[in-house]
């Protein structure tokens, strides 16, 4: 076993140490991970504060929420001041950051939906679907594409990925041009329409209790530090799963979110084009939309 090993100017101790028992993934093959998926996550995680989640020990073990500069930050990172927060927020800018937070024990990156420059101003909405224990994946794709349809009917554009658990997020890239406020109001408005129109099927409440044979339509996400996990992160639980973008083609009965791990996704990016390449492109305000939804 070898005590370090250099990697774009971090020094990763340990780099034999074991971070997901099962598969005895290694934490040099974490970091060689995001070094092969660097161009495709970096879009979408850097220059946005974000939230570690610092496993030190391995997957399924005890973990940590780490958002603010403190023991075993590397100076890779950087920090962002935000008007409203006491203390600064740590961001990604490149693949050495990416590099500092595996050797940091980091096993999932949650990044804002904001960028540092504007830190006030979401420029995207998650709807995180998550079923109910025992339901069926293929309810999950058809709320998916429930909740495709109906932004499509207010004139929003959505993407879609895997969340490396049980359930999908669909994503709103919008200009930042509203405040967080209105950005979950919106979201939330949807979610309940959902829920009133389809009791059966849908849940816009957190209530476990209610949650039997229903998906939990999840807008929380949409305020400053409630974060999802981002794409192409991975995730501290069993298989070594990635949180993956797919393309809408791809959300269809049989989908096995599964199969998108550390150790497949490289080999899989490499033979399609990214589904998310056009996110950038879309210039859509949530303003029009909101105002139909009200």
């Amino acid at each position: 076993m070898s005590d370090a090993r250099d990697l774009l100017g971090v020094r990763l101790s340990s780099p034999d140490k074991v971070l997901w028992a099962e598969q005895g993934v290694t934490k040099s093959e974490l970091a060689d991970y995001y070094l092969a998926v660097a161009d495709r996550i970096l879009p979408h995680i850097a220059r946005r504060p974000i939230t570690l989640v610092r496993c030190p020990t391995g997957a399924e073990k005890k973990c940590f929420y780490q958002r603010h500069a403190g023991s075993g930050v590397l100076p890779q990172l950087k920090e962002v001041t935000i008007p409203g927060f006491d203390e600064p927020y740590l961001y990604i800018d490149d693949e050495a950051g990416l590099v500092a937070v595996v050797q940091m024990g980091t096993l999932e990156l949650h990044p804002w939906g904001v960028t540092v420059e504007r830190p006030d101003r979401p420029d995207r909405i998650i709807f995180d679907l998550d079923p109910a224990e025992g339901l069926g994946f293929d309810s999950v794709v058809a709320a998916a594409l429930d909740v495709r349809d109906r932004l499509d009917a207010l004139g929003l554009r959505s993407f879609a990925k895997t969340t490396g658990g049980k359930g999908l997020h669909v994503v709103v890239p919008i200009l930042p041009d509203a405040e967080w406020r209105e950005a979950k109001t919106f979201a939330k408005g949807l979610a309940e329409r959902m829920s009133e129109e389809r009791p059966d099927l849908y849940l816009a409440r957190i209530s476990k209790a209610e949650r039997e044979g229903r998906i939990f339509i999840d807008y929380l996400r949409n305020d400053p530090t409630s974060t999802a996990v981002g794409p192409y992160s991975t995730r501290a639980r069993a298989g070594a799963p990635v949180s993956l973008p797919i393309e809408w083609e791809e959300v269809a009965p049989g989908l096995d979110p599964k199969a998108f791990n550390l150790r497949t996704v490289p080999g899989l990016i490499a033979k399609k084009p990214d589904p998310w390449a056009e996110m950038f492109d879309v210039r859509q305000s949530l303003g029009p939309a909101a105002a139909q939804l009200a």
